[in-house]
This record gives C-alpha cells, sequence and structure tokens, in this order.
C-alpha cells in the first residue's frame, strides 16, 4: 500500500458565529497517496477551495485533524507552519501569482531562497528546472513577455523546485485557452510520473480530471459517496 501523504480526520470549517454561521467542510476524512494524482472535482461553492486551503495549511480550520507525512499541520505554531508549508507543500493558482517584477528564475528561485538555500545553488536549481519544463530561453523574462501556458509551467516550476511532498494545483488551466490547458494537464501528468509527484488538483475541467488516478467529487462541504 502507498504511503499516506495527507490524511484528514473530520475536519471541519465553520466561518462566522450564530444566524451568520456557515459550514463549508463537513466532517471530511481523506487520504492522500504518494505519487497519486488525485483530482477534486464540484460545482461553484462547493468547499473546493476551502478544502484545498485547509488541508494544505493555508487556512486554519474549526476541529478536526490534518496530517502532513504524519505531522500534524493544525497543532503547530503559524510561523513554523508557514516554514513547513514552504519546505514540505508547493502550490499552483489560476492565477499564476508570478511576481511582475521578477523574471521567471528570480520567480521561481525565490522559495528557495526563503527556506534558506544559498543563492547560487537556488539559482542553480532553478534554472534547472525551468529547463526541465521548456523554458530554458525564458529565464530571463518578467511574466509579461511570456504566454499564459509560460506563466503557468513558471508557477509549476515554483511549485515543484523545493521537491516537495505534495502540490496543490487550485483550477491551473482556469484561465488557459484549449491548447495551453491540454499542455498545463500533460505536463501535470509528465510530472507526477517522473518524480512520482503527489498532486491534488482542484479542477471545473472534467479533462484534468480525466487524467488524474482519482477523482472525487464535492457538494456542499462534503465528498459524494
Amino acid at each position: 500500500m502507498p504511503e499516506v501523504v495527507v490524511a484528514g480526520e473530520d475536519v471541519w470549517k465553520i466561518y462566522g458565529t450564530g444566524e451568520t454561521q456557515v459550514t463549508a467542510l463537513h466532517g471530511v476524512s481523506l487520504e492522500i497517496h504518494r505519487g497519486e494524482m488525485l483530482a477534486i472535482m464540484g460545482p461553484s461553492g462547493c468547499g473546493k477551495t476551502t478544502f484545498l486551503n485547509c488541508f494544505s495549511g493555508l487556512d486554519d480550520i474549526t476541529r478536526g485533524a490534518v496530517r502532513l507525512e504524519g505531522v500534524d499541520i493544525h497543532r503547530m505554531p503559524d510561523d513554523q507552519r508557514s516554514a513547513y508549508r514552504a519546505r514540505r507543500t508547493g502550490f499552483v493558482f489560476q492565477s499564476y501569482n508570478l511576481l511582475p517584477v521578477f523574471s521567471a528564475v528570480e520567480n521561481v528561485e525565490l522559495p528557495l531562497l526563503i527556506s534558506g538555500v544559498p543563492a547560487k545553488e537556488a539559482r542553480e536549481r532553478a534554472i534547472r528546472i525551468l529547463g526541465e519544463l521548456g523554458l530554458g530561453d525564458r529565464v530571463h523574462h518578467r511574466p509579461s513577455e511570456l504566454s499564459g501556458g509560460q506563466q503557468q509551467r513558471v508557477s509549476l516550476a515554483r511549485a515543484l523546485v523545493a521537491r516537495p511532498a505534495i502540490v496543490w494545483a487550485d483550477e491551473p488551466t482556469g484561465n488557459l485557452d484549449e491548447e495551453g490547458s491540454r499542455q498545463v494537464t500533460q505536463l501535470l501528468r509528465e510530472l507526477n510520473r517522473q518524480y512520482e509527484q503527489t498532486i491534488v488538483v482542484v479542477t471545473h475541467d472534467p479533462e484534468v480530471a480525466r487524467v488524474c488516478d482519482r477523482t472525487l467529487k464535492m457538494r456542499d462541504g462534503r465528498f459524494d459517496g
């Protein structure tokens, strides 16, 4: 049985109090295994992004437990959790979230520098992974000089450069045209297989879900079935 990378136990997320209280996650329990590519699908407002934020440690939970490689991330002080998340998780967003004044290589090396990797090593690792993702001739280009698909590949490189335990991708093809979406979807699958990289993709796109190992459908803060 593959190793469990992320385990959530009875996870609840409740916003507000009293009459304004909204329950976004209803006691979600889930295991994600090493090397798995998992799709999370469901209608808008069903809790997909809340799930990603809570299980990745970007947001607090109301009750329950989420363990990343056996470590209960929500029992950590905020600063420790942020540092642990920076070392062991990667993120890819629909809007790319690249710093516009930085070049591609500067965007990719930034998480390494923040986590204390020496500048020379960080630059070498950033250039290497950009080359592996087909951007070897774009390392010094700023985001505004890149296509949407190229910007998303820079975002992927940034997420992968530290070799994290898991990559969380929130609608990674949402801002791309059909060809760009196809390329990024294929690239995610190749990276998953090449590096045995665990990837969780929140998506509306059935074509993205089709290449994943497993698809879970969420409705009203719960997984169907």
